[in-house]
């Protein structure tokens, strides 16, 4: 007999009571299947809870684990029918069962929509082959390299028949094209018919009109798929390169990864997504984002580490009304009460009064605005950058941990980054800031440690970020079943 609060009853009482609409019209729109797809979620969702992740072994456990027989009253799909679900017919749509079951956690009291969330990010390896890449810098160069090629070229074309092409006019190679390419190299070889050329220069235009305008078109076609990534791999294109903390090599070598980014609260997943970009940075907005579209509403407060603490964040937060106690840079170096004085002022150290927008250099000394910048990030925010210069350096008793090429040092501020940081400062040094910094490592990293550490979940099994992130979503689900059934 299995007791009412085993997780294979929760897990089929649960998902005996969502919609599944939506799931419905996708599955029966890809195909027939003689299996409904309530019950296959249902095979899904316990095998990633109970660390059975293959479709072969979730076949294997079907048909021989009394439980998994319980849960199916003794159907068996073979692998090929889960593993089709999981990676086609889930995709895009287990996002909405994933909400609901968290609003009926809302519903138990177990979490809170209106509380605080705790954010962090870990890198998951790819299914890709690990050494199947493509580097944007080398797509580039090798563009550059068929430039200069031509280039050499058409100088070579322009001494050879300096007459019969004095008027032409001159001919530049930006943007490389396959069109331009194709150009060029039909003048130069219309040029240069007839006349006495090297074996070598000749060999070469033959190969520049035999193989370098499908070398272009591979080139750009590369470039489409980084779409101003770094890399990327061959075997699964979404993937991007990423330095991991567990190298199986110990190199720190870069493998194919996603960033994958959660909330949870209590160690419950309340939200996740998977993103390109190696830095934590710059996913935090798409991230709030999603939770918003999700819950239709945001948490009252967001709880994260430095990876966080940019201005554009903390613009962000400002924007929705949530109160970040959000981690900076040098936030932790702050904390430490240290009697040894810097080898070099930081600007940080510089005072800054945001009303008369006037700087103080740490010997008290004002310093003068000398240039007003307009800088925008890579997710074209814009902020607004005060150079200032010091005055009086050379005979300031400090000038040793100031003085930069014996020439007045020039800081740097940002006049609302660090309004932010300040006011950042104070959440995380209350009563409450300091509870949540103490508490974060317990909930959020925990909840990572949880799903790669005690059940070995540390690489993807299916390719393309689509399919990735059903495999996240049902480790989430998993995640909170397992917590739910403490």
């Amino acid at each position: 007999m299995i007791a009412e609060n085993h997780p294979v009853r929760v897990v089929s009482r649960v998902i005996d009571t969502i919609d599944i609409k939506a799931i419905h019209r996708k599955y029966k729109g890809g195909g027939t299947s003689a299996y409904h797809p309530r019950l296959l979620l249902k095979i899904l969702v316990y095998g990633y809870l109970t660390n059975t992740y293959s479709s072969r072994k979730l076949e294997e456990q079907v048909r021989q684990n009394i439980h998994f027989m319980w849960l199916t009253g003794l159907v068996s799909p073979d692998h090929h029918t889960i593993n089709r679900f999981r990676g086609e017919k889930l995709a895009g749509i287990l996002k909405e069962i994933f909400s609901q079951i968290v609003m009926m956690l809302v519903e138990e009291g177990l979490v809170t929509l209106k509380e605080a969330v705790f954010v962090d990010g870990t890198k998951m390896e790819s299914a890709a082959n690990r050494y199947t890449f493509v580097w944007g810098k080398s797509v580039q160069k090798q563009k550059e390299r068929i430039a200069e090629q031509v280039g050499e070229l058409w100088k070579f074309a322009l001494e050879v028949t300096a007459e019969e092409m004095k008027d032409q006019a001159e001919v530049t190679f930006e943007p490389v094209t396959r069109e331009k390419i194709e150009q060029v190299v039909d003048q130069i070889d219309k040029a240069l018919e007839g006349k006495d050329v090297p074996k070598a220069i000749r060999q070469k235009l033959n190969n520049a009109k035999k193989t370098w305008p499908e070398q272009l078109d591979r080139y750009d076609e590369q470039e489409r798929i980084l779409a101003g990534r770094s890399s990327y791999s061959k075997t699964d294109p979404d993937a991007t390169f990423m330095r991991m903390k567990d190298d199986h090599l110990g190199t720190g070598q870069l493998r194919p990864a996603y960033n994958l980014q959660i909330s949870t609260q209590d160690q419950f997943v309340l939200n996740y997504s998977l993103h390109q970009n190696p830095g934590d940075t710059t996913t935090m907005k798409s991230h709030l984002a999603q939770f918003a579209e999700m819950y239709n509403t945001l948490p009252a407060e967001v709880v994260a580490d430095a990876g966080y603490g940019s201005s554009e964040n903390y613009a962000y937060l400002e924007e929705v009304n949530v109160d970040g106690y959000v981690k900076y840079n040098d936030f932790d170096r702050e904390q430490k009460k240290s009697k040894k004085a810097p080898a070099i002022f930081s600007a940080e150290q510089f005072e800054f009064d945001q009303d008369d927008q006037a700087a103080t250099c740490p010997a008290g000394l004002s310093m003068e605005l000398v240039k007003t910048e307009k800088v925008k990030t890579k997710m074209d925010f814009e902020r607004t950058v005060l150079h200032f210069q010091g005055t009086g350096c050379a005979d300031c008793p400090l000038s040793g941990q100031c003085l930069m090429k014996r020439s007045p040092r020039i800081v740097e501020i940002d006049p609302d980054l660090r309004r932010r940081r300040q006011k950042a400062s104070s959440l995380l040094r209350s009563e409450k800031g300091i509870r949540y910094r103490k508490k974060r490592g317990v909930d959020v990293e925990a909840t990572f440690g949880n799903i790669k550490q005690n059940h070995g979940f540390r690489r993807f099994r299916l390719r393309t970020i689509a399919k990735a992130e059903v495999e996240i979503g049902l480790l989430a689900l998993a995640q909170n079943f397992r917590k739910w059934t403490a």
